[in-house]
Formats: structure tokens, sequence, C-alpha cells
């Protein structure tokens, strides 16, 4: 079969296009012909080094994806061959003490596609049954495949970890990279005020056309003060954040009191000033997040369907301009996911 995947690790010189066996399916596994994936940030980190993360060379890139059953096992409640399919990136052990009260996203024995396993990015993927979801009716392959890791990421911040009310408000930092995007869209359908930041004018013109309620040039414009200017100096009750060090004052002065602060990432530094007195004095609460249970896959998928949130595509690319698409991702102007169609 046909699949991207890692040499080594450097630049696009060790991203191949090329020919892959064919994954063997086992018992309570399903083949899938996969139609489309998406590029995240991660699939920059494991080109570059995947330090840290166990994995084995040469390995197919590629966390999330969408496609049709091709084969699986006579009986696997909810699926059947040739049902429409996106798939559920962490394959976990099911014992732990973390999966058996569903947290499978803290799984101690986690497997992610694309990180720790052969991903999406290639023209078969044999995964368990499990890790498939239903794609919601009227959806591109490429739509649904974008649910599987940024929608997911930006579901648990704000429905799991910061309980997001409706008219509640929300700071984004970062708007057009897939996970603030998806913030975006998902506080808006659940009734809250967003505001958003960027660096650059034309994102802040989109993100409003997306119904963001305020924007903040942050090369310009100091965050904080526009924050109290568009609250009334009260401050937000969620900071939605995956900046990290570049951010992390701004996103704590910018809390109201009580208020929490929800991060998944630091493209920018990991070791951010605590000052630890704003966080006890006003009564911070800071949340730690990454990807989702299935679960909360499953009620996403739910969401989107039933309140017309659709991922944002900016383009899609074929399997073999995967380098085109991998340099568009590194260069930090993409507005919404890129996407890789695998299959027709």
């Amino acid at each position: 079969m046909k699949a991207v995947y890692l040499t080594g690790h450097g630049g696009n010189e060790v991203v191949a296009v090329g020919e892959r066996p064919l994954p063997e399916r086992r018992a309570g596994e399903v083949l899938v012909r996969m139609h489309a994936a998406t590029l995240n940030r991660v699939d920059l980190y494991m080109r570059d080094s995947g330090a840290g993360i166990t994995h084995t060379l040469p390995q197919t890139m590629g966390l999330d994806g969408a496609g049709v059953i091709e084969a699986m096992d006579a009986e696997e409640p909810g699926l059947h061959i040739g049902q429409k399919v996106l798939v559920y990136p962490a394959v976990t052990c099911g014992a732990c003490e973390f999966c058996q009260r569903g947290q499978e996203v803290l799984c101690t024995r986690m497997s992610l596609l694309g990180e720790h396993r052969d991903g999406t990015l290639s023209e078969y993927l044999c995964v368990p049954a499990r890790n498939l979801v239903p794609m919601p009716e009227g959806w591109t392959f490429e739509e649904a495949a974008a649910l599987g890791v940024n929608h997911l990421t930006a579901w648990r911040m704000l429905v799991t970890q910061a309980r997001l009310q409706a008219g509640e408000t929300v700071l984004i930092f970062g708007i057009g990279g897939g996970v603030s995007l998806a913030g975006l869209q998902l506080a808006k359908a659940m009734g809250a005020r967003v505001f958003v930041t960027s660096t650059q004018q034309d994102k802040l013109d989109r993100a409003l056309a997306l119904g963001a309620d305020g924007v903040i040039h942050s090369r310009e414009q100091d965050v904080v003060q526009q924050v109290m200017r568009l609250t009334g100096k009260r401050g937000v009750d969620v900071v939605f954040e995956n900046v990290g060090q570049a951010v992390w004052d701004s996103a704590l002065r910018s809390a109201v009191r009580g208020g929490r602060i929800v991060t998944c990432g630091a493209t920018t530094g990991d070791q951010p000033g605590a000052d630890l007195r704003r966080v006890f004095i006003r009564q911070l609460q800071i949340l730690g997040s990454t990807l989702g249970n299935l679960d909360e896959l499953q009620a996403l998928t739910r969401f989107c369907a039933q309140q017309g949130v659709r991922p944002l595509i900016e383009q899609t690319y074929a399997l073999d301009d995967i380098h085109a698409a991998l340099d568009r991702l590194a260069s930090g102007q993409q507005f919404g996911k890129l996407a890789v169609r695998i299959r027709g």
C-alpha cells in the first residue's frame, strides 16, 4: 500500500511517499480503507526529532483520519463493512485504573497513531473496533478526519476541564491554528462570548467573520488591557491557551477572580514564570488537558452534527504533495486544517 512514512529525523528529506506493508488485521481489529487525514503540529515534531516518544523507524505518519470499513470480525456492534468512519487516535490498554474508569486519555500504556505506532497517512489502517466512530451524515472525509485531534482537544478543554457555560467569556490565544479555531467554533456554539488574539490582522478579520466577539492584535496591542476593555475591567471566565511561555503572564492577568486557565500546549516554551501569588490570591484554576476520551469524541461528533459545526479546511493536498503540506504547517500561516486526500 502507499503511505507517507519517516525514514529518519530532520526535514522533509526524511519524509517518504512510497510502498509499505499492508497491515495484518487481528481479531477485534477493523481494516479501514483511508480516504483522508489532516496534519497536526506533532507531525512536525515527529519529523524533526520525535524526542521522548518511543517509536521505531520507518514509521507511517498521521494521527487522525477517516475512511471506509473494508474488513472486520463478523459482529462488531454499531459497525459494518462499507461504513464511513473517523478514527480515535489513542489505542489504549483497557485494563489500567484510568481505562477502567473511562479516562483512557490517561492510560498508562497508551499508544498514539503516528507517534508510537503506524499512523493514518496510508491507504489502509488497522485499529481496534472501539477506535472507530461513525461519520456525521453529509460530511466530507476531510472534515470528519479533523475531529479526531484538534476538535477533540478543544472539546475536552472547554467542556470537561473548564466546564464552560453559556454566557461566559473566553479568551483564545493564537487564532488560526487548528486547536484555537476549534475552540472558537465550539465555544460560540455553546453560547459563550469569545475574544481571540493573533499577530496577523487577516486572521483576526477571518475570526470576526466566524463569530468572534472581539479581536486583539497581540503584536500591536496589550492583550490584558484589551481584555479589560472588552470585559468592563472584569476579566474572562476561561482562558484557552496552547502557546505557552510567551503568553503565560497575559493569560494569568486576563482571568477573572476564580477564573479557569486551560492549557494544552507550549509551542513557545514550557517554563514560564509562575506568579503564584496571583494564582492563590485570585484563586485561579490552572487546568492541563490533552486530546480526549473516546466518549468525548462521540459526544463531540453528535454535538457538531446537531449544531452544524464543521471543521474549517484551509487546503487539501494529494498524498504525493505531503512536503508542501508540511511546509505550510511549519510556516504558521494557515487558517484552518491542512488535509491530505489519500483516496478519491
